[in-house]
């Protein structure tokens, strides 16, 4: 049986089941771990589970115990790969359980602004349809799907699910690649100036690089149609923020709808705090991967991954002893 602890249940929601954990050791969970918390908490520990917290060779280094660190998430980028390597440190990550909820959520997001959703449950809650004398009202007007141009920067698995839905709505879809190797021939590939330039909707799903930090930026956002909504749910520190904020405010593109910032949770001093109008900035704490059903999908790898390491163990044990 294994020690174990998880660092930051609370990243997973407050409905977090971990007694499925419970089969493979004796569990330890936080809530919350702060950098200067991790080094204690991780001693004695067989086996670390951890989504956001940074493990590195200082808060590491006495860990002697330590075999398995299991991310829960995608990204593992919070997590000292070489070092883990060269100290015989299994990690693993789980790749596409939130798939289908980050493109949901993607179309939520633009449906709000696209519809101007927040003006219009607004008008009918203040009491003034109650005092219409006609049965509708067309205050803010909005757009069909069909026919507009769909730019996706970062057509990987959640890009492309992404783009089948564009499709399905009659959308014609593009794609900027960062990388310059991504080549798809479902959708069009094009150079980002041309992207911006012909986008009615913009969706980015890359992850953050030296590619594409900074990415979008008053340049950017300049060549970008005046009509033209943009949707990040990839990382936040691709977007300028400020450079965001000042292109709301003079209203050079209509609308955007951001999940994730460059710094999380955050900043009181953001600039993207200036735009009250949630018509025209639409903004949620990061949480387009965490539907019920891809946190439980989260869950179920994860022990799949640390019984899957317990088995190569064996095997090895077999193979040396046997």
């Amino acid at each position: 049986m294994y020690n174990i602890v998880i660092l930051d249940s609370h990243s997973l929601g407050e409905d977090f089941e971990i007694s499925e954990f419970d089969s493979l050791g004796k569990v330890i969970q936080y809530g919350t771990t702060l950098p200067e918390e991790v080094e204690e908490r991780i001693k004695g520990q067989d086996i670390i589970l951890t989504n956001k917290v940074v493990l590195n060779a200082s808060n590491l280094k006495n860990a002697h115990q330590l075999k398995f660190i299991g991310i829960l998430a995608t990204g593992t980028n919070n997590v000292d790969l070489e070092y883990c390597k060269n100290n015989n440190i299994a990690v693993t990550n789980v790749a596409g359980y939130s798939t289908n909820s980050v493109a949901q959520h993607t179309f939520a997001m633009l449906f709000y602004v696209l519809e101007n959703l927040a003006y219009y449950d607004h008008y009918v809650k203040s009491g003034n349809y109650a005092k219409s004398s006609t049965f509708n009202h067309i205050g803010k007007r909005y757009s069909e799907l069909e026919g507009k141009t769909w730019g996706i920067i970062g057509l990987g698995t959640i890009g492309k699910r992404v783009a089948g839905i564009a499709e399905a709505f009659s959308c014609r879809v593009i794609y900027y690649s960062s990388s310059g190797v991504n080549d798809y021939p479902l959708y069009e590939r094009v150079e980002l100036d041309e992207l911006l330039e012909q986008s009615d909707i913009i969706s980015i799903h890359s992850p953050l690089t030296e590619l594409t930090k900074g990415l979008i930026g008053k340049k950017e956002l300049m060549q970008m149609k005046e009509s033209a909504i943009l949707l990040n749910l990839g990382r936040g520190g691709i977007i300028n923020e400020e450079d965001l904020a000042v292109a709301l405010e003079n209203n050079r593109i209509e609308a955007a709808a951001l999940d994730v910032l460059e710094h999380e949770p955050i900043k009181e001093d953001n600039p993207l705090l200036r735009i009250k109008d949630s018509g025209k900035l639409f903004i949620t704490p990061h949480i387009a991967w965490g539907s019920l059903e891809a946190r439980r999908r989260l869950l179920a790898e994860t022990v799949i991954n640390i019984k899957a390491f317990e088995e190569n163990i064996m095997r090895n044990r077999v193979e040396i002893f046997g």
